[in-house]
């Protein structure tokens, strides 16, 4: 067995480099670092993918560190989410740490950059803060209390810390440069007064660190060599390098670098978007197979394995860009079409009643048993008996009294097969009182049991079924985009305008064969002919569709 070439590309290269300069004595450790205020979603897939694999590649190790820096909106809810999310991918974290185990540390060091002279306390509130920082054409304008001396700011930050002071009434902010062309570079701000209760330090912190003060210090603290993120913070990058340059570190710094994010047409990943289509009830929660989410998608049945591949496949790349969403079903679809099981499903049942069926000596129809493949696709996973017996289930869509042109499913006077079973032929219909079809009558020709023809003759449809007698009732869930357009919001600027109202459509009464009924939580079966669908893995006898048979993206590059 040969192995696969490694990786190329700038993230890899880098640090290839910088293993052969000896910068980290040829050691790699990476971090995962999400917030716990939400849903691990389909953009955090890529970051997942790059650290957990960029560390596995060099043989080095990755951490997960929940950045938990602003208590008013994480929750413990949220980190068990993630750690259970990690785990479903597939992934170990060498060490599941927070940001918050850092608090002490963060807090000395931030009394350190104070007696350099380079942080001092804002007695400023954040409004003016913020209009004083002045925009891209304009330098920002220094605070009033930016030269206070070392000694009265210490006194103010440690007051800060012993909660002397209201929320909001002071911040403590690094004394940088007012006029850097770099907007993050303008004085910002480290801790801000927030007297609020913590899912990790209870009331012990009156107040909490910046994402910017935190990130980088934790990633110097954990070892880390390599912190990876997304190209939206490139522009941080100089204040990350700045801190670290500013502290007394014990070892060489570790080095930030920037690769495109995961975007999909028909999606969105903001994390207050998705949380307004929860609380107004548009989806029925964080794991609603509609959402972007890791657990929406893993309750519709994607595969971690298949998610994993469809990232690998996009690579790391420098330019952001949005992937079609068909793409990574069809590396859903092809991860189900090995795995998969199949089994026979109505969704909108129609009887079929074969009026030559034969009945044993009480007069009750004959029952058969045929044996079908459980998935052609891989032999190992043998057969399966299905029941058959005179009275059907069909597709309704899969008879027409009148048929329309090249329709070649049955019609008065039309053969079809059954598939693995019998030739059958349409020959009158039973309607309820408003004209509705409510049975369908046919013979069935003994002699092509097993759905072969013994005088070779040829039909142009096979169709599924479900013995009427032996089915198991089933709810199934359709879906379609759960956002109408490619780019959501792109003709009004905002996302929410282009959901899609008919998103989903709720099956009842569907009719499956009774082997269906053995489908474990979060079992992924595939319907024939109609798609893949998921067993959910709370409610018994429902189905989501995960993606359909036709792999429109493999069909797409074909005609280029």
């Amino acid at each position: 067995m040969t192995s696969s070439p490694p990786p190329t590309d700038f993230i890899h290269d880098a640090i290839r480099r910088d293993n052969e300069a000896g910068t980290y004595a040829g050691r790699v450790q990476t971090r995962f670092p999400p917030e716990p205020n939400g849903y691990l979603h389909i953009g955090h897939l890529k970051a997942i993918t790059v650290d957990f694999g960029i560390a596995e590649d060099f043989g080095g190790s990755c951490m997960l560190r929940l950045d938990d820096t602003n208590p008013d909106t994480e929750d413990v809810e949220y980190v068990d989410s993630i750690v259970d999310d990690i785990a479903w991918l597939g992934y170990t974290p060498a060490e599941v740490r927070y940001a918050s185990d850092y608090f002490g540390q963060l807090y000395a060091w931030a009394e350190y950059l104070v007696e350099q002279g380079l942080a001092y306390v804002d007695d400023q509130d954040g409004e003016t803060i913020s209009a004083t920082r002045g925009d891209f054409s304009t330098p920002g304008v220094n605070s009033p209390f930016r030269q206070r001396s070392v000694e009265e700011n210490l006194d103010l930050l440690r007051r800060m810390r012993a909660g002397e002071f209201p929320d909001g009434t002071r911040v403590l902010r690094a004394r940088i440069d007012m006029a850097h062309e770099n907007m993050q570079m303008r004085d910002p701000v480290m801790y801000r007064i927030r007297h609020a209760h913590h899912h990790n330090t209870g009331d012990a912190w009156p107040i909490y660190p910046t994402y910017d003060w935190a990130h980088g210090q934790s990633d110097a603290f954990e070892g880390v060599t390599h912190s990876l993120c997304t190209l939206e913070f490139e522009s941080h990058r100089p204040l990350y390098d700045w801190f670290l340059a500013n502290l007394p570190l014990d070892s060489a710094a570790p080095r930030q670098m920037e690769f495109a994010r995961l975007e999909l047409t028909h999606t969105v990943t903001s994390k207050r978007r998705l949380r307004t289509l929860v609380e107004q009830g548009v989806v029925d929660g964080w794991d609603d197979p509609r959402m972007p989410t890791l657990r929406g998608l893993r309750r519709r049945g994607y595969p971690a394995s298949a998610l994993r591949a469809f990232c690998t496949a996009v690579g790391i790349t420098r330019t952001n860009t949005r992937k079609a969403i068909e793409e990574l079903e069809s590396y859903v679809r092809r991860e189900l079409n090995a795995t998969a099981q199949r089994r026979m499903t109505v969704l909108r049942p129609l009887k079929l009643v074969l009026t030559n069926w034969p009945t044993d000596a009480d007069g009750n129809p004959v029952v058969e048993h045929f044996e079908i493949a459980n998935n052609p696709e891989n032999a190992e996973d043998g057969t399966r008996q299905v029941a058959f017996s005179g009275e059907l289930w069909i597709e309704a869509d899969d008879f027409a009294e009148v048929p329309p042109p090249k329709y070649f499913r049955l019609s008065p006077g039309r053969e079809v097969r059954l598939r693995g079973a019998y030739f059958v032929t349409a020959t009158d219909v039973v309607k309820d009182a408003d004209g509705t079809i409510a049975q369908v009558n046919a013979t069935y020709d003994p002699a092509s049991r097993g759905g072969n023809s013994p005088d070779g003759r040829k039909v142009k449809s096979t169709m599924h079924w479900v013995s009427a007698a032996h089915a198991a009732p089933l709810t199934v869930a359709l879906y379609d985009r759960l956002f109408s357009t490619a780019a959501p919001g792109a003709s009004t600027g905002e996302p929410l305008d282009d959901v899609n109202p008919r998103s989903r459509e709720l099956l009842t009464g569907c009719q499956a064969e009774a082997a269906l009924a053995e489908a474990g939580p979060g079992q992924v079966v595939q319907f024939e002919r109609l798609g893949y669908f998921a067993a959910d893995a709370r409610s018994p006898g429902l189905f989501h569709r995960t993606v359909g048979l036709r792999d429109e993206w493999a069909a797409a590059q074909r005609r280029r």
